[in-house]
This record gives C-alpha cells, structure tokens and sequence, in this order.
C-alpha cells in the first residue's frame, strides 16, 4: 500500500507542473507573439518481478511482471510554429511572416545592455529628455535596428511604413528618415531561454553546452535582409491550438483524479488491515 502510494504522490507533483504548463498556454491564447509549449512525460524506474523459470508447458500466465513507480515530466518542448496573422491597421505594429525570425530588442543588465528577442511587433514611440523620441515595445525595451542601437529620431512623425526588408521609413514634415530594424534568426531556437511570454535570450553558460552566439543566431544585414517576412499594419497571433490545449487539460485532470483516488483507497485499505486486530 505504502509503494501504491508513493507511485500516485509522484505522478500527481509531476502532472501538477503540466497543469500549470497549460494554464499557462491557455491564459496567453491572445498574446501576440506567444510561442506555447508542450510537456513529455517519461516513466520512472520499475521493478521486473519474474516468475519461476521452471520450463512449464502449461503455464499460462506472463514470465512476469513489472512494477513502476510513477512518471516524470521528461521534456518541456516548444512549439515553434508561425501563427496567423491579424490585421490591425496600426502604423506600429509589424508582423514577421518567415519561421525563426525574431525582432531585436535591448535589455539592460546589471553590466551594461545585452539583445533579446521576440516576434511581438506592437511598438511604440516613447518621448525622451532631449526631445528626441524612442521606439520601444510594450514593456518600454528599446528597439534594436541592425547595428544592435536603439531607433531614436527628432521631430514629429506623420506616418510609419515598413518594407520588406526590413527598412522602417518615417515620414515627418521636414524630410524622411530609415531605419534598418533589427532581425535575427534563431538557428537553434531550442537551445535559447526563455525570459518572459514573448521574448527569448541566449543561455547564460554557452561554455558549459559547448555552444557559440554564432551557432544559435544569425544576423539579417546585407544582402540577406532580401530574406525578412515582414508585414506593416498587422501582428503575429499566438500558436497556441485552443482545442487541444483543452483536451490536454481535461486528460490531464482525470490522469490526477485517478492517482488521488489511488491514495484514498490504499489509505483504506491500510485503515482495514489495521483495525484487524
């Protein structure tokens, strides 16, 4: 009773992490940008019990059986598919149509500024002390262009467009100005760190995995910014698939009703071998 038990209790930690795993996916199915991610699970060392080897004819029975003890969440991965695009008709939302790109944005640290990135293209124009104006997503961070500097432009703009290249056009009354936006391809998406719901970072021991900045990510400048999917006036949707995220919940949910009730009969059944005195 004890070992029925123990199995139920770890299987039910483990499936509490895909839980909220899907709790997760669910609460940012109207994030843009959002990329969802998927729990595997893996079984736990068991115990092979086997039969007599005697060489019987008329066994019937299996040469033996094997006892677990419970599952574990073996891999977190994710889903890196492009998600649909919705029109907004925002001057200041752009939306990346090709895999693996990803805008570039600039974080401070504790010793300087280091780039990160995201598929969220909503931005927008923040006012400095010296008059000049920003461009900066939704969590303030600067937008990157192609040489890792922020976008900063004087004057009062009238009008955003984008081209495919990458190339943002700003239209004031005194003249326009361009700005190449930062873009970069995640070559090994997998191997990058998640900071928040949208944007990612590289990891922080790439010595230890025996990884290069040069391995994970590729720069858009040049000739191979004719490569950027953008799109002006639009926004990249979240991935995540409602129905199955669903589906996952409630599978999820009696998986951890059934381990429950396992502890409450093998808590019974040892309330009745102890009475039986």
């Amino acid at each position: 009773m004890i070992r029925t038990m123990t199995t139920a209790v770890n299987t039910m930690n483990q499936l509490q992490h895909r839980l909220d795993l899907i709790g997760n996916n669910l609460a940012n199915t109207a994030t843009h940008g959002y990329k969802s991610s998927d729990a595997k699970f893996q079984e736990l060392l068991f115990q092979q019990m086997n039969n007599d080897k005697a060489d019987r004819a008329d066994r019937r029975s299996e040469d033996g059986i094997r006892i677990g003890s419970g599952a574990m969440l073996g891999s977190i991965q994710m889903n890196w598919k492009v998600g649909s695009v919705q029109v907004t008709d925002r001057q200041l939302d752009f939306a990346l149509t090709e895999p693996k790109q990803y805008f570039n944005l600039i974080q401070p640290t504790e010793g300087g500024e280091e780039i990160i990135y995201s598929r969220k293209g909503n931005f927008y124009v923040s006012p400095m002390d010296n008059g000049q104006n920003m461009l900066v997503n939704e969590e303030g961070l600067p937008v990157a262009d192609s040489a890792g500097r922020p976008i900063v432009f004087s004057g009062q703009a009238t009008n955003y467009n984008v081209h495919p290249n990458g190339l943002l056009e700003i239209t004031q009354p005194g003249g326009n100005q361009t700005f190449e936006l930062g873009v970069t391809v995640l070559e090994k998406p997998d191997s990058m760190v998640r900071l928040s719901a949208t944007n990612f970072g590289l990891p922080a021991d790439m010595t230890g995995l025996g990884l290069e900045a040069n391995d994970l990510l590729t720069e858009m400048t040049g000739v191979a910014r004719s490569q950027i999917g953008l799109q002006n006036r639009a926004l990249e949707t979240s991935n995540v698939n409602y129905e199955k995220e669903m589906t996952d919940l409630i599978a999820t949910q009696r998986a951890y009703q059934f381990n429950a009730r396992s502890v409450t009969l093998a808590d019974q059944m040892l309330g009745l071998i102890n009475g039986i005195r």
